[in-house]
């Protein structure tokens, strides 16, 4: 099989599929930006219209959480799964709030603020919604404190999905979240803070993470030039004109 791995440094989602790539050690996946992304073919060939895409010998299989299995799947060693089905349950569950808990709601809150998108975020006429995407990160927060591990992993005591998943997360809540006015909740939690700073030294993570501020650079550059707001439009009207077709 011939893989690749569409992805930008910027998307979470990629993040979470491309440290699974690193922890793994494998090589043979090529990682690059999607060549026709923003076009109207992306839309046609890919419905979904997002990234992260794994292209196996020519067909693409959307969704990061779909692409993380797969790739357990076809490469089970090193596994960063358990040993026992109830250990597995307890990494998809950690890697779910990251994904869906945090990652999703953070993105929400990014979009209804612009703060990755306008040189000035729009706080005026969203406060209600912006108050209960944070008071849900606070939350999401405080219950991933309860749950995740004491000795610097999410859990098992090794490099599992669940810090795939949850790296990620926890770099768009201490980026985005100062951005439009909300507290960052991870010093808040104890638990959350010492996983977090102790995470980061793991080389995988770190990979991870010079990636991600890499692509938040570039994407404040983007903001700073006003090219931002061409690629959205052009995006809008690529999704648009495949979807009449």
């Amino acid at each position: 099989m011939r893989m690749k791995l569409y992805s930008w440094d910027i998307s979470p989602y990629s993040a979470r599929v491309r440290m699974q790539i690193y922890a793994k050690g494998l090589t043979d996946i090529a990682i690059e930006p999607p060549p026709t992304y923003g076009t109207a073919k992306f839309h046609e060939d890919h419905p979904i219209g997002r990234i992260p895409l794994l292209e196996i010998d020519g067909e693409a299989m959307p969704e990061s959480d779909v692409i993380a299995a797969y790739l357990e799947e076809v490469y089970p060693e090193p596994s960063l799964l358990g040993a026992t089905p109830r250990e597995n349950a307890q990494v998809r569950t950690l890697a779910r709030v990251g994904d869906i808990y945090l990652i999703n709601n953070t993105f929400t809150l990014a979009v209804q603020t612009r703060v990755l998108a306008a040189p000035t975020p729009v706080i005026a006429g969203n406060e209600a919604i912006i108050a209960l995407l944070g008071g849900q990160l606070v939350s999401n927060t405080k219950a991933l404190d309860r749950m995740i591990g004491r000795d610097g992993f999410a859990c098992l005591g090794r490099l599992t999905l669940a810090d795939c998943a949850l790296v990620p997360a926890l770099f768009f809540l201490e980026n985005v979240l100062p951005g439009t006015g909300l507290a960052d909740p991870i010093a808040a939690n104890a638990n959350v803070a010492a996983y977090w700073a102790g995470i980061q030294k793991q080389e995988p993570a770190a990979r991870i993470l010079v990636e991600l501020r890499r692509g938040l650079e570039e994407r404040r550059e983007l903001i700073r030039s006003g090219a931002i707001e061409k690629m959205r439009a052009a995006s809008r009207a690529a999704r648009e004109a495949a979807e009449q077709t």
